[in-house]
């Protein structure tokens, strides 16, 4: 949830990236295969305006000549980390996004937080690692939720859009109605199984055709140039993808889908984590499962089922046994009850009455032993039983 406030603070601040005038050179991009590297400062901007200095405080975007900064593209977001010089010294400018000001150049969002920068500045750029490698950890499992949905619902289940973070992935896909529990969970076997084969996560540049004679899959909103990444992953999903991706799929650790639901006619979404998150949530669960079972006297977890079904058909019984024990009480009390009607103009008796917790076939008995004692009336009684509202009218009137 962190990080997903953060991107929506950055969305808010710095997504006029892709409206800046830049005339520029273009970043050389070097982030597949470095964390850090040596820069220029090619442009700066504060509040959407290009200016030629940044000092302390300054909120803006930073143009580099070269950067391992991956700017929001094809659904993954934009890295986060440091921009320096003198070692920080001089300057220190924390990446909050990475967005793209054209095809070809990265706007690096943030704040300056002491020093001062100029154009023409040497500084060193540096990845927030972590957030890199949670990243692409959900980058790669996307890929092998999308070959899974194939091979569990069928091949129209296409890839409608896609959102991945280091905090999860979100990826939206064609079907007509919700997955089942059992294909959400052979889903995730399909997964992890492949997570644990360790294939190594190969990446090729070939051009478009080539890669579609492969059989690489397009993914969908994506614009191809005529040469591609193509990324495999074993033999189970081949794609063509621009973003980032780690070295083996064991990297990824484990896989646990955390919401499936609709989002448009024909459209659902799958909400997933990996590594480090899907550990936690594992093991909150556990956790869970744990104060049941010492709660509940269980001397396992796997007789929580039997000892949670004794548990309700326990709490059924006494609340039947309650009911009987009110209908009673309530039907001792007719006459009691009796005082609390009012009497109309044509001398006819109005009770209405309202007894919380009552059953339906209660109501009913007990109505007819007040209209019983009636000489004339109407009787209305209403009750709230397990947010279900019960309601029995009766009339009585002289020959």
């Amino acid at each position: 949830m962190t990080r997903q406030r953060e991107m929506a603070k950055a969305a808010g601040k710095f997504k006029i990236a892709g409206s800046l005038e830049y005339s520029g050179c273009e970043t050389e991009f070097i982030g597949y295969d470095e964390n850090s590297c040596a820069a220029k400062v090619v442009a700066l901007y504060r509040d959407g305006v290009a200016v030629t200095q940044l000092i302390a405080g300054d909120e803006g975007i930073i143009v580099l000549d070269q950067s391992v900064f991956y700017a929001e593209s094809g659904g993954q977001t934009g890295d986060t980390g440091t921009i320096v010089a003198d070692g920080g010294v001089s300057c220190l400018f924390a990446v909050e996004d990475t967005q793209k000001i054209s095809a070809a150049v990265h706007g690096h969002s943030g704040k300056l937080t002491h020093g001062s920068l100029k154009i023409g500045d040497e500084v060193i750029a540096t990845l927030d690692l972590h957030q890199r490698i949670a990243t692409a950890r959900n980058h790669s499992v996307t890929h092998l939720l999308h070959k899974a949905l194939h091979e569990v619902i069928g091949t129209h289940a296409t890839q409608k859009g896609s959102l991945v973070s280091s905090d999860l992935t979100r990826f939206d896909f064609a079907n007509d109605k919700g997955l089942t529990q059992a294909q959400i969970n052979e889903i995730e076997r399909i997964v992890n199984h492949v997570i644990m084969q360790n294939y190594e996560v190969a990446i090729d540049e070939m051009s478009y055709d080539e890669a579609i004679k492969t059989g690489a899959m397009a993914l969908f909103g994506e614009k191809y140039t005529s040469d591609v990444r193509v990324v495999k992953m074993g033999e189970f999903s081949t794609e063509l993808c621009g973003g980032t991706h780690v070295i083996q799929t064991g990297d990824i650790g484990f896989f646990t889908i955390t919401s499936e639901g609709g989002i448009a006619n024909g459209v659902r979404r799958i909400e997933a984590i990996t590594g480090e998150a899907a550990l936690l949530r594992m093991q909150q669960n556990m956790a869970v499962l744990d104060i049941a079972r010492d709660k509940l006297k269980a001397q396992s977890n796997d007789l929580l089922n039997i000892k949670i079904d004794a548990v309700l058909a326990d709490n059924k019984a006494q609340n039947k046994e309650i009911a009987e024990l009110k209908a009673k009480l309530a039907t001792y009390q007719a006459e009691a009850l009796l005082d609390q009607a009012t009497t109309l103009a044509n001398g006819a008796k109005l009770l209405v009455l309202r007894l919380d917790g009552l059953e339906s076939k209660a109501l009913v008995e007990l109505a007819e032993k007040i209209k019983d004692k009636l000489v004339s009336g109407i009787v209305v009684i209403g009750a709230i039983n397990a947010e279900r509202v019960n309601l029995v009218a009766g009339v009585k009137r002289l020959n």
